[in-house]
């Protein structure tokens, strides 16, 4: 029994290891001990409670492996998608993503709460959560609808390339789309806006004039996008 208890306590000790496979190994070792010692997650909690905010993700992504997420859990979560670090970023959205599919999940609605009120980079990447949790449920796509006008060029990018995952939100949205590939300010978004006229399903008529402009334009990136989106559509018919 002593044993198994160091056991433990060395492999929560590894989650605020700075090497990344380290720490992987350390959860997936903590998740297979729980399946026999429930009392391992009540020792993660307590160590996620004791760790500075910036340095609980480990222990709430261990947590969150192991039963449904606390708020404690979630918020931990929610705080890693604005870390410097983008693997650890990817690595909360890969199981966000899954968590949100689950029957009666409450992550799915507090990626749409982070989409509205995160900082920059946290809206970006519940949107990219929103996106690969492929869920059905109709605020997931609004929430990419609604980020069309967000301040922030990137999470205009995230939404634009997530909308063809929700065919029926891109053609709702075609003709935002379209105000976005003509007026938007930032070139990485009006490229993202004419592929995304490409994927939205619209009928070639709504869309093809706007992307053969594109296409003529005198900026090289939004041509080449428009272009390839083009041969898109022609594909498609």
């Amino acid at each position: 029994m002593a044993e198994e208890s160091d056991r433990i306590a060395d492999l929560i000790r590894a989650l605020a290891d700075p090497d990344k496979k380290t720490i992987r190994r350390a959860v997936d070792a903590l998740v297979e001990l729980a399946k026999t010692a429930p009392d391992v997650s009540v020792e993660i909690a307590a160590a996620m409670a004791r760790a500075p905010a910036d340095q609980r993700w480990p222990m709430a992504y261990a947590l969150a492996e192991i039963a449904p997420p606390s708020d404690a859990c979630c918020q931990a979560l929610e705080r890693s998608l604005d870390a410097p670090d983008p693997d650890i970023r990817w690595a909360v959205v890969v199981l966000l993503a899954r968590l949100a599919r689950a029957p009666a999940s409450p992550i799915l609605s507090r990626l749409v709460e982070l989409s509205n009120r995160g900082s920059a980079t946290q809206r970006r990447m519940a949107l990219y959560a929103l996106r690969d949790s492929g869920a059905s449920d109709a605020r997931a796509p609004q929430a990419l609808r609604a980020a069309l006008g967000d301040s922030d060029a990137l999470v205009r990018v995230a939404a634009l390339t997530s909308l063809k995952i929700f065919p029926e939100a891109g053609r709702a949205a075609v003709d935002e789309i379209l105000r976005v590939l003509e007026n938007d300010p930032d070139v990485r978004v009006r490229a993202s806006a004419a592929l995304a006229l490409a994927h939205s399903g619209a009928p070639d008529a709504a869309i093809r004039p706007a992307l053969e402009r594109a296409a003529a334009s005198g900026d090289a990136t939004v041509a080449k996008a428009a272009r390839a989106a083009l041969e898109i559509l022609k594909k498609k018919s």
